[in-house]
């Protein structure tokens, strides 16, 4: 099965966004737009996980979750991989808590890789975005990326962590196996490992 490890965007927040991004969809038919029901926050793309790794990963999960607080996150602006002049994907950034989240994902991906599922994008510098669009030929986007510069979303707390299978052939595509809490305070040092970093 297909999984990664990712944080929720909450309804009001992807509404907001909705709102900004809807008016662009039609004079950009060439892009493969992503909808509502699609968007999140990447930790760790697992890749293809046989069923005895996936049952495995919920403790090591659990317990890289309550290593790390709350984080508090929101959306703004825009950018392309891999540039804005020859974009296969369009996306929202994130501000806030960057540093605590890089900490997330990297021992998300750590506990992940030590349950026998590395992650598929091991050694690549952790990028946090939102997907917006996607596209199999190279696209300038520049001008699209101007319409998206200024836009600032509500923040959020992200409270939890989610094990999500991706289904890309059927609906709903994502299927959440299971999610598990950040810490409501920074735990006790006494006893605490220090945050794991691929």
């Amino acid at each position: 099965m297909r999984l990664f490890v990712a944080v929720a965007v909450p309804e009001q927040v992807a509404g907001e966004l909705e709102a900004a991004v809807a008016p662009l969809r039609s004079s950009w038919p060439s892009l493969r737009w992503t909808g509502i029901d699609a968007w999140h926050l990447t930790l760790a793309f697992l890749g293809e996980v046989n069923d005895v790794v996936a049952a495995g990963l919920a403790d090591p999960l659990r317990i890289a979750a309550a290593e790390h607080v709350r984080l508090a996150l929101s959306l703004a602006g825009s950018g392309a991989f891999p540039g804005a002049d020859r974009a296969h994907v369009l996306w929202t950034g994130v501000h806030g808590d960057l540093e605590r989240l890089d900490d997330l994902a990297g021992s998300v991906a750590e506990a992940a890789k030590n349950e026998g599922a590395p992650p598929g994008e091991e050694g690549r510098v952790f990028q946090p975005h939102l997907t917006l669009a996607r596209s199999r030929a190279a696209v300038d986007v520049r001008a699209l990326m101007a319409e998206l510069a200024e836009y600032a979303g509500t923040p959020w707390m992200a409270e939890e962590i989610y094990l999500i299978r991706s289904r890309p052939d059927s609906r709903p595509r994502y299927e959440t196996l299971g999610s598990w809490p950040l810490a409501a305070t920074t735990p006790p040092a006494e006893g605490r490992a220090a945050p794991l970093r691929t």
